[in-house]
């Protein structure tokens, strides 16, 4: 059976700035420095799961992602088909991230009625068993929901293989390990400015952050559901509150917001690259820095089991509610992950007293 390896640390860009051809450029480009996966978004632009064919068709392994493709743009059948299609064509290399998009979108905009919760709960079941009368792909498409709040993270958790969060910093991460348990996926966006000039990083951080807040309800409710007062969004946002959404500086600082992803539960870290000259496009200096960081990652939707191959280990659906009873804070790695505290590093530390030697979850975290 074919595993999906989609790595450690995936791109994420919003590719419209760019001709097909330049777009094309870019996805042979990330996967020739090693990156496992390219999301790429539904907006005012590009149809996702058209353009994600013509990346696909012109690249050998990297997996395309829609991260996501709106709900309301299509019909649970129209979705399923696509998505079949895409990922038959392409060998299975096709991830499907969906969500509800936001009120303003989905109302004026498009004219539909938002009720995001009932319509996505609605929308699973029907899209997974919606008639498909052409050759399927071997495996099943993998499919993520991009959800912030619980009632979503369990539909993510229940009815797909995950979640996909945007504009949220480690906390969240973790919060959303701790409430999905062990088995779903998270692959989760962050915003990267590779620049040590605080000012100018600063400003290019709230000139991509005003799209979101405080105009979009769905991330400032997030956001003030972690502790975020509402004086924090006045006036572009505070500088505490941009710089836990856009992690800036030098290498080794964007490298340990990466890692804090990763050691909060992240399955997957999908770096954005901004360019910290206000350029539509991505930001290549940062693209070839991180590459580096990205690790083997094999998932197998069918299984619902995912193996790391830096520790070997597997956990499966079988183990789930035993994860639910190791589920604890390790105030040594200052996370909440799920660790076996016998085998965990940080908790010996922490029983110990030695809390200045970082630790390291044997059991979950990379």
């Amino acid at each position: 059976m074919k595993q999906m390896d989609i790595g450690t640390v995936g791109m994420w860009f919003v590719l419209d700035a760019m001709t097909a051809p330049e777009s094309i450029e870019f996805a042979q480009k990330i996967e020739k420095l090693g990156y496992n996966t390219l999301w790429i978004p539904e907006g005012f632009g590009r149809e996702p799961l058209a353009h994600a064919a013509q990346l696909l068709a012109h690249t050998k392994r990297l997996i395309i992602a829609s991260g996501i493709a709106n709900i309301w743009a299509r019909d649970r059948m129209t979705m399923a088909a696509a998505a079949n299609t895409v990922a038959e064509a392409s060998g299975g290399r096709f991830l499907l991230g969906i969500g509800v998009s936001h009120k303003p979108i989905v109302d004026d905009l498009r004219g539909h009625n938002y009720k995001p919760y009932s319509y996505m709960k609605e929308y699973l079941p029907k899209m997974k068993s919606a008639l498909y009368m052409a050759p399927k792909p071997k495996e099943p498409v993998p499919v993520v929901v991009a959800a912030l709040h619980p009632k979503m993270l369990e539909l993510a958790a229940t009815h797909a293989n995950g979640t996909h969060p945007y504009f949220v910093p480690p906390e969240h991460t973790a919060k959303v390990r701790a409430a999905i348990g062990l088995k779903p996926m998270i692959c989760v966006e962050q915003a990267i400015i590779l620049s040590t000039d605080a000012a100018k990083a600063r400003a290019r951080a709230r000139s991509y952050m005003k799209t979101y807040v405080p105009q979009l309800p769905n991330y400032v409710n997030n956001l003030k559901n972690l502790g975020w007062a509402d004086a924090e969004f006045e006036n572009g946002c505070s500088d505490k509150l941009v710089d836990a959404i856009v992690a800036w500086g030098t290498e080794k600082q964007i490298q340990d917001r990466i890692e804090a992803h990763l050691k909060a539960g992240a399955t997957q870290v999908c770096i954005q690259p901004l360019h910290p000259e206000n350029d539509p496009h991505p930001d290549l200096k940062a693209v070839e820095a991180f590459a580096g960081l990205n690790k083997p990652l094999r998932i197998d939707p069918r299984a619902s089991i995912w193996e790391h191959k830096q520790t070997g280990k597997k956990v499966s659906a079988t183990r789930k509610s035993e994860a639910a009873t190791r589920l604890t804070r390790c105030d040594a790695l200052r996370m909440v992950h799920l660790c076996e505290p016998s085998r965990c590093v940080g908790a010996r530390e922490d029983r110990s007293k030695t809390r200045r030697k970082r630790g390291v979850c044997r059991t979950f975290a990379p």
